[in-house]
């Protein structure tokens, strides 16, 4: 077996050439899609249940180790929205400790997938499975702020969205009117602005607009809740609000706290209750990483490599957590804003996790200013515009009803349940489905001598049939039981097997026992255009030549021939 290549988005951009203009591109690209990262990843890291820094810390050790050693050029990685709905669950259940544990171990099996060559097996997830489960993560992300929106006091944070629903509304009359004026304040600014000055990232004019409000409304006497309330780190023995402005360590993740606020203990049961979640992880980092590959090629038409960018976030994935990195993937509009602003090269990325680091050395005290509010908006827009909802009403207009029903089962699990429930009863859904639509293909026709040029003047001892699809395990049965219902008069049936693709050992089974059942009543099956590669598989499975029992005939005339011979 051998390796992905190593440093292949590096290999594909010597191949393209670099010059001047692409490092200035570059340059550029980084420091935009930069700016629009460090809001983004505290915003996210907060929605999962873990302080803002590291969301922050993520991007900075996660994003150039995935931008080295992965197979797209322009794919810019961190904490992204989709992740809120598996990460949450896993925050509340076993602490930090626990989150950045699963993520390692999904960077494992991502490096795993990576090596086995699996990129390509991805493209087999089915469009409604894909356009359900994000416009699901999209409606229970939206749901998780508005708590923030609006300032609410939540007697407790349940796990289940019903349950999470029914806390809200009871808690609606404690609605503050200051985070309610900021929270509309940074809408606002988020839908308008882009449309004024579309070159200035507008979530970084709404926050700024967010912190100004939020300080003005303090000083008039509406209290609004901040970062630095929310958030605080201790330094020799000094607590101080907000996130610390100095460099991640080093710390295995089972020395961290769990949800109890004791350090994990690493066991055999811990690592079995966490591989359900990391393998889940790994799927959706997989999933997201590649699409946002493939929307890359489309708008630069470069080409990745699926599975060195396995590889690359399986890697990033696996080390990130050491330094208190949470999971990472690339992220589409964050992709797409960085071929926008002109990137060339995996450097933008490591430019933009490098602008990151300057945020935390010196921005950092900055940061405890940002409203809770403000931070809760972005993320609402960002379940919007993932949950594509004009996009998901234009399916349920023109789909299949098949592709409907999945798309819909796979949104109302991922809402009610969680994505892992929903994407794999979307697959065995969308799998069952196919399975009948491709059943339906297949059918087995009578072929009349009087209507058939090839079969002239066949006597009535002679009956010929044709089937037309695939034999496979959902045809074969029923495909195969026309020729059961035979006259006792009847003693030779050809059968047109010409436009049959492919069989199964389910068809073969079948078509054994039909043979069975002729041998005993003296009925001799002739078989009639099998292609080459047909008739190896059903004589490797033991249906060979027998005289007056089993013949291949090249094509109907021929089979024709040998029938009248027998009989």
């Amino acid at each position: 077996m051998s390796l992905p290549p190593l440093f292949a988005a590096w290999r594909q951009t010597l191949r393209a050439g670099y010059s001047w203009a692409s490092l200035r591109g570059d340059l550029g690209a980084g420091l935009t899609v930069g700016i629009i990262a460090i809001p983004l990843a505290m915003a996210l890291a907060i929605a999962v249940g873990v302080a803002p820094q590291h969301g922050l810390y993520t991007v900075l050790i996660a994003a150039p180790l995935i931008a080295l050693f992965g197979g797209s050029r322009f794919n810019i990685s961190g904490p992204t929205a989709a992740f809120v709905v598996i990460l949450l669950p896993i925050t509340q259940q076993f602490g930090i400790g626990g989150l950045l544990l699963c993520t390692l171990l999904a960077g494992l099996i991502l490096i795993a997938l990576g090596l086995l060559r699996a990129g390509r097996l991805i493209e087999f997830i089915p469009y409604p499975v894909t356009l359900g489960f994000t416009a699901g993560i999209g409606i229970v992300i939206a749901t998780l702020q508005i708590k923030d929106l609006f300032g609410l006091q939540l007697a407790s944070q349940p796990s289940h969205y019903l349950e999470q629903l029914e806390l809200l509304v009871q808690a609606l009359p404690g609605i503050q009117l200051g985070d309610s004026l900021v929270a509309l304040a940074c809408l606002a600014v988020l839908l308008l602005w882009p449309r004024w000055v579309p070159r200035v990232p507008g979530h970084l004019v709404a926050l700024t607009v967010g912190a100004l409000l939020g300080l003005l409304l303090e000083r008039g006497g509406l209290p609004v809740a901040t970062l630095g309330e929310r958030f605080s780190y201790s330094l020799d023995g000094v607590t101080h609000p907000g996130i610390p402005p100095m460099l991640p360590t080093f710390a295995w993740p089972w020395q961290l706290p769990g949800a109890d606020g004791q350090p994990l203990t690493l066991s055999f049961e811990l690592i079995r209750q966490l591989l359900a979640p990391a393998f889940a992880i790994a799927m959706l980092g997989a999933i997201e990483s590649l699409l946002c590959a493939v929307v890359a090629d489309g708008m630069t038409g470069s080409k990745h490599d699926p599975n060195a960018e396995l590889l690359g976030q399986g890697i990033g994935n696996l080390v990130a957590p050491l330094f208190g990195g949470i999971t990472a993937t690339a992220a589409i509009a964050r992709s797409a804003a960085n071929v926008r602003a002109g990137a060339c090269s995996p450097l933008a990325a490591i430019i933009h996790a490098a602008v990151v680091l300057g945020a935390i050395l010196f921005l950092a005290p900055l940061f405890s200013y940002l409203p809770m509010a403000a931070l809760a908006a972005l993320l609402l827009m960002v379940a919007w515009n993932m949950s594509e909802a004009p996009h998901v009403v234009h399916t349920l207009r023109i789909a299949p009803r098949n592709d409907v029903l999945v798309l819909l089962t796979c949104l109302s699990l991922t809402v009610l349940f969680d994505m892992v429930l929903a994407v794999g009863v979307g697959l065995l859904l969308a799998a069952g489905l196919f399975i009948k639509r491709m059943s339906e293909l297949t059918d087995t026709t009578s072929l009349p001598w009087h209507t058939h040029q090839a079969l002239p003047a066949l006597p009535e001892h002679v009956l010929a049939y044709a089937i037309r699809g695939p034999l496979f395990f959902g045809a074969a049965e029923k495909a195969l039981s026309v020729l059961r219902r035979l006259d006792p008069q009847v003693k030779v049936v050809i059968l047109d097997i010409s436009a049959v693709p492919m069989l199964d050992m389910t068809a073969l089974a079948a078509l054994q026992s039909v043979l069975h059942d002729y041998r005993k009543h003296g009925v001799g099956l002739i078989l009639s255009g099998a292609s080459a590669q047909l008739r190896l598989k059903l004589r490797r499975a033991g249906l060979q030549r027998e005289h007056g029992q089993l013949a291949y005939a090249r094509d109907l005339p021929r089979a024709r021939s040998m029938a009248l011979d027998w009989r």
